[in-house]
């Protein structure tokens, strides 16, 4: 793990952290808070490894965090993260370190950050509009498939919701057009309780992070709150290690699906395991991002992405739990394994690598036609996932 300090002159800017590499590059996203630290960075990198292997996508693990609100005026924003760019050029004009949107950024800023440097951002490059929305379908997939595994009818189950942001407002949405009950939703200014079930349509529709003060039809409750209250499935789509030793004695949920990464620490995983809470590998369930950006990118439709991740990522969380040994242990055992492959080949290119990978060159620059790329792709997924 390498962990570059990015600052300018005495201010801390952020951070970006380093976990692998395949050919020499990696790859993640770029995320803007306010309070964004070292050990969530590094944490959030080595959760990038494991997702790209446990999808079998060629690609080194990284991760990088700005130091600003992403709720700030956008000229304050931009100059923010331009002041980031500028520091950690080399290994962006590089290539060694290539950013994707995250948390408080977006296409945007990532295209501006990258050409007030000289990086020429390619034809079909920062295209991908959906990652939330991809995020949540594999979390939803954790939702079912564990749900199947314990024996919860999720007709009559309830739903809570930690951050309901890109990624937790659209499984919102999806949960809801499932007829599955969310009763609880949060933001970093609150949270939302109703047992009888939360108006998914209208609060879907709300941007930012204040419309928990303004809607009515709810309790209001303190934001940490959220996750002890009596529900049956539990999704963490906000930060990293929100459910701890401190309050995991006191979750109530019977099934964690996380969407955000790395939000549960290993010793409230083991706690919760004790209890027989079945919490599921954030780096499994929330991997759709990653998958459904690259397939977006390799020109499949949205309705084809959402049948390969109900299939395929279904299937193999299915098979996850079919297994004696506890499921992360597994995962993390499957994807170390599949990453290590990767790497070898990747040092030991064949032709047949090389001229994909000239013709990925030639797709991210718009010169062969989609519909053909569409039409060669689905195939390598398969067998990749």
């Amino acid at each position: 793990m390498e962990i570059i300090t990015v600052t300018r002159g005495n201010e801390l800017l952020g951070y970006v952290a380093i976990d692998s590499t395949m050919d020499g590059r990696c790859c993640g996203g770029l995320r803007m808070l306010p309070d964004v630290n070292e050990a969530e960075i590094a944490g959030l990198a080595r959760a990038m490894t494991l997702k790209y292997g446990f999808l079998g996508l060629p690609q080194g693990g990284a991760k990088a965090g700005v130091r600003g609100d992403p709720e700030a005026p956008p000229e304050v924003r931009r100059e923010r993260l331009l002041a980031f760019g500028r520091e950690i050029a080399p290994m962006l004009c590089s290539r060694r370190y290539a950013p994707h949107p995250d948390m408080g950024t977006n296409n945007t800023d990532i295209r501006e950050l990258l050409q007030s440097v000289g990086v020429k951002v390619k034809h079909r490059e920062l295209r991908v509009k959906d990652s939330g929305y991809y995020t949540a379908l594999t979390v939803m997939a954790g939702v079912k498939q564990g749900a199947r595994h314990i024996g919860l009818d999720l007709s009559c189950a309830s739903v809570a919701i930690e951050g309901f942001g890109k990624v937790g407002g659209a499984l919102g949405g999806l949960l809801a057009a499932a007829q599955i009950r969310v009763v609880a939703v949060s933001t970093s200014r609150g949270a939302l309780y109703n047992p009888r079930g939360l108006d998914m349509k209208q609060l879907c529709a709300e941007t930012g992070s204040s419309f928990v003060e303004r809607y009515r039809d709810a309790e209001h409750l303190d934001r940490a709150a959220l996750l002890e209250l009596p529900v049956d499935v539990l999704c963490p789509c906000a930060r990293h290690d929100s459910i701890h030793a401190g309050n995991a004695s006191r979750i109530a949920a019977k099934l964690i699906s996380p969407g955000a990464n790395n939000p549960v620490t290993p010793e409230a995983e083991r706690m919760l395991r004790e209890r027989s809470v079945l919490c599921l590998p954030d780096f499994v369930t929330n991997s759709g991002g990653v998958l459904g950006g690259t397939m977006e990118f390799a020109m499949q439709p949205r309705d084809v992405i959402e049948r390969f991740v109900d299939q395929q990522i279904g299937a193999r969380i299915a098979r996850l739990l079919g297994q004696s040994t506890p499921p992360r242990e597994l995962a993390e055992r499957d994807a170390r394994a599949r990453f290590a492959a990767m790497h070898q080949a990747a040092e030991h290119p064949t032709l047949k690598g090389r001229l994909m990978e000239v013709g990925l060159e030639c797709h991210r620059r718009g010169w062969v036609p989609g519909a053909l790329i569409r039409k060669l792709s689905l195939s390598y997924f398969e067998k990749r996932v």
